[in-house]
């Protein structure tokens, strides 16, 4: 029981980090266009990036895919200015006509990208146990869901009090958040480690 508690909260301290806060922009930027009513899309967008998260580090554990790190820090940026860059192109649009299935893959896709940034780390509190490695993922994964879930409901209350009390227009929240967010991911990608090879 005590190893679940230990996967688990490192789950939630990948997320939470602030340290390394590369995934909580990503959540934000993700979350922002969204209000509480857009709960049932938000938790298939979140479980799906868990999954891609931890079918990304289900493949590097087995050894299927090993991919250098500094690649996947690079593109781990990448994508928060893609999600970013869509949220300033779609904000204030009335009523979102994309396909969900389209948002769904291409967040499957991101959390493929966030899982194998990780998976270096997530290898190393493994180490050299001889368990079956599928548990400790699981478990781990987990606390990715429940560390996402804290963010997205700290986004949707933040969201919530500034458009209520401060009057500030979803469309205005949406591009204020997303443009704050792309100033911070633009110096992590012109100082990513790939540019120095």
């Amino acid at each position: 029981m005590s190893e679940f508690w230990i996967f688990f909260e490192n789950g939630l301290r990948h997320v939470l980090n602030l340290y390394a806060y590369d995934h909580i922009l990503f959540l934000i930027v993700l979350a922002v266009p969204y209000a509480f009513k857009d709960w049932t899309r938000l938790l298939l967008l979140i479980t799906t990036f868990t999954l891609g998260h931890t079918l990304a580090l289900l493949l590097s554990v087995f050894g299927v895919i090993i991919i250098k790190g500094n690649f996947t820090e690079f593109l781990i940026p990448i994508t928060i200015l893609i999600v970013a860059g869509f949220n300033l192109f779609t904000a204030g649009k009335s009523a979102k006509k994309e396909s969900i299935s389209v948002i769904v893959f291409i967040t499957l896709f991101f959390g493929i990208i966030h899982g194998l940034g990780f998976a270096g780390y997530f290898q190393s509190l493994l180490g050299s146990n001889v368990k079956p490695k599928l548990l400790p993922v699981l478990e781990f994964s987990l606390g990715i869901e429940m560390a996402q879930l804290i963010v997205i409901l700290v986004v949707l209350i933040l969201s919530y009090i500034v458009q209520t009390f401060f009057r500030f227009s979803k469309r205005d929240w949406t591009l204020v958040l997303s443009a704050f967010v792309i100033g911070v991911v633009l110096p992590m990608i012109i100082e990513s480690k790939i540019w120095y090879r």
